[in-house]
């Protein structure tokens, strides 16, 4: 029987998001007048940025306290986080932590390391669907359509 896998594609998204976002670290630092938001919107951008990435942290958490028991005993997670969003490891890191991370720093070009993340995850996320496919069959199927691949949203057919 396949097991599920804690790292998915995440290291496909990783691959190329962490040097972009290294890179876009290092401009913002050398150059920001060009790469930040300016002096003026610093201080409502750190004040979100700290939203951002404490509401990241949370939501990482929530969904691993729900995914290792998950794993450990192969078994499809619906509840918690994955009731919102099929991927809310991905969710948090991309939608919430990249994005904190460039308004923490008043850094346009570190929040697009966000977009970079989620173009990538598009691209890869059929492979951890095809694999959930191959081990739950249909439970994944029902699932997978009652549930949104990655933006939450109340008003998803259930």
């Amino acid at each position: 029987m396949e097991k599920l896998t804690f790292l998915g594609i995440g290291p496909k998204i990783a691959r190329i998001t962490i040097p972009y976002l290294a890179i876009a670290i290092v401009l913002t630092i050398l150059f920001p007048q060009v790469f930040t938001f300016g002096k003026v919107l610093r201080e409502p951008m750190l004040i979100a940025g700290i939203i951002f990435l404490l509401t990241a942290v949370i939501c990482y958490f929530l969904t691993l306290r729900l995914m290792i028991p998950g794993l450990r005993n192969n078994r499809l997670v619906t509840g918690g986080m994955y009731s919102l969003s099929r991927n809310p490891l991905y969710l948090s890191l991309l939608l919430l932590l990249l994005p904190g991370v460039g308004l923490v720093m008043n850094s346009w070009i570190v929040i697009t390391a966000s977009v970079v993340g989620y173009l990538l995850f598009r691209k890869f996320i059929h492979e951890e669907d095809e694999m959930l496919e191959r081990i739950f069959g249909d439970e994944y199927l029902k699932y997978r359509e009652g549930t949104p691949m990655f933006f939450p949203n109340p008003f998803w057919k259930k």
